[in-house]
């Protein structure tokens, strides 16, 4: 019997690790957020940027493919049940994330496209030797919006979640 609550702890765990990888709509609550949505697509149809769309798992997920967004609320004004809220737009947890191994600059090949297209100026280049240039991201300046993401050419900007410290939630 203690196996068998053993596997079930092992894939409820595996569980909430794929699950929190997903980037749900701005103002999602979390956790708890598939417990509260309805999967109407309230938030899709109301998003002006049309950066939410319904994922694989019948969710709206948060997928900028033409632009950023701009955190304007649409979503979450829309939303019937309590799945989405205005007062959790600030609590965006999503962050700018470089990956090194597949970024052009890097590697040698002169691309900036994502710094070009940041308008919070999050992310800079430090030239390197051999023509190189490794990415620096200011995070405290990201809004997470996905304009670098939508950018990049070889998909090595991703959106990562990141922690908010105890400092930052008791003010």
């Amino acid at each position: 019997m203690s196996q068998l609550t053993s596997r079930r702890a092992f894939l409820g765990a595996a569980a909430f690790r794929e699950n929190s990888n997903i980037v749900r709509p701005p103002g999602s609550v979390v956790p708890g957020f598939s417990d509260q949505c309805s999967k109407c697509g309230d938030c899709v149809e109301a998003c002006p940027e049309s950066v939410i769309v319904i994922g694989q798992d019948g969710y709206p997920v948060f997928q900028p493919t033409e632009g950023p967004c701009t955190f304007c609320g649409s979503c979450a004004q829309s939303c019937p049940t309590d799945a989405l809220d205005i007062e959790r737009l600030q609590d965006w947890p999503w962050r700018a994330s470089v990956e090194a191994v597949s970024c052009l600059s890097v590697n040698g090949v002169s691309c900036r496209v994502c710094q070009d297209n940041c308008e919070q100026n999050v992310i800079s280049f430090r030239l390197q030797l051999g023509g190189r240039a490794d990415p620096s991201l200011d995070l405290d300046a990201c809004t997470g919006c996905g304009s670098c993401t939508v950018s990049c050419p070889v998909n090595a900007v991703t959106l990562k979640r990141q922690t908010i410290s105890q400092t930052e939630v008791s003010q």
